[in-house]
């Protein structure tokens, strides 16, 4: 039996899957207690070690020298352990990328560059990364994530989700309401502002489209809210319902676990999915009729995106499935 991957069109540029919650931390102290979470879920998040807003002022290069320990050390069973550098405009943002990558390279999940002011700085760390990467011998490209909350990338966002390296853009919500000089009133950088005003509207529609038009994915931006778990997943389900967001930053452990319960399937598409996709490899892939529904391969195509979702977010799939699909 054919696996869907071998039959079913794919896009230009395959989908990536990645865990739907990226969880910041600063400090060796929070960054260890994040992995000790990690360990006991298993690899529901991602951890993303902060190099621009965690090290102490002067402290630079030891903080990125503790952020490579760390992503080499035991405590990264799953190797889903990622860093920010600083952004282009800082005189550090080299030095964390030599650092990080020759010390830790060959287990680093990914890169995040912030602040990038149009494609061109994009392309610019990109070289000071595969550069850093070549003079350590490493020979897999390193992912880069890419914060769009400048108006220049914002402008300039389907070429910056357009460059291979690119796995997932994220949207800066509270330097992009900065940057609009008090224009966009504060109340934008919460609910239920920040899905309703039409400026940061707009800036999250572009930023999801171009990802999705790319095979990158959407990440949105962080929730201030630490303690309401009930607000915390609401604002998760809009991000995904209303407007595709397929991760969510997370900058606290009580914000976990709500992010994760939002931004995975329906369980019970996730059943219907099942039956469609197996219905399908047992006749070949060609058309079925599933509760008097006609379906073929563009519709599978669907419902296997939907499975391979689930799968990397964590969800207990039906066995049968796991079987056929994921063993």
């Amino acid at each position: 039996m054919r696996h869907p991957t071998q039959v079913l069109f794919a896009g230009k540029r395959p989908f990536r899957m990645m865990p739907a919650v990226d969880h910041y931390a600063g400090s060796e102290k929070l960054l260890l207690k994040a992995l000790q979470l990690q360990n006991e879920l298993g690899p529901i998040f991602d951890v993303t070690c902060d190099c621009e807003d965690g090290a102490r002022a002067g402290a630079d290069r030891e903080h990125a020298e503790m952020v490579a320990e760390i992503i080499m050390s035991s405590a990264n069973r799953f190797g889903r352990v990622g860093a920010r550098i600083h952004d282009i405009a800082h005189p550090g943002w080299q030095q964390d990328i030599e650092t990080i990558v020759a010390r830790a390279g060959r287990r680093l999940a990914f890169l995040t560059l912030p602040k990038a002011g149009n494609s061109d700085d994009v392309r610019s760390q990109l070289r000071a990364v595969k550069d850093a990467a070549a003079a350590a011998g490493l020979e897999r490209p390193i992912p880069v994530h890419v914060l769009i909350e400048t108006h220049g990338a914002l402008r300039e966002v389907w070429q910056i989700a357009a460059i291979p390296e690119v796995e997932s853009l994220d949207f800066g919500l509270m330097d992009f309401v900065s940057a609009h000089h008090g224009a966009i009133p504060g109340s934008a950088m919460k609910s239920p502002g920040q899905f309703e005003h039409p400026l940061i509207v707009r800036a999250k529609c572009e930023i999801a489209a171009a990802a999705l038009a790319n095979g990158v994915v959407p990440s949105h931006n962080v929730t201030t809210e630490l303690k309401d778990v009930a607000l915390i997943r609401h604002n998760a389900q809009r991000a995904r319902n209303e407007f595709g967001y397929l991760r969510m930053w997370s900058i606290h452990p009580n914000q976990i676990m709500p992010i994760f319960e939002a931004m995975r399937p329906d369980f019970s598409e996730v059943e219907n999915a099942s039956a469609i996709l197996i219905a399908a490899q047992d006749c070949g892939w060609g058309p079925i009729q599933h509760h008097g529904q006609l379906h073929d391969r563009a519709s599978y195509r669907y419902y296997w995106e939907l499975l391979a979702r689930a799968h990397a977010t964590g969800m207990q799939l039906p066995e049968a499935t796991r079987q056929r699909f994921f063993a």
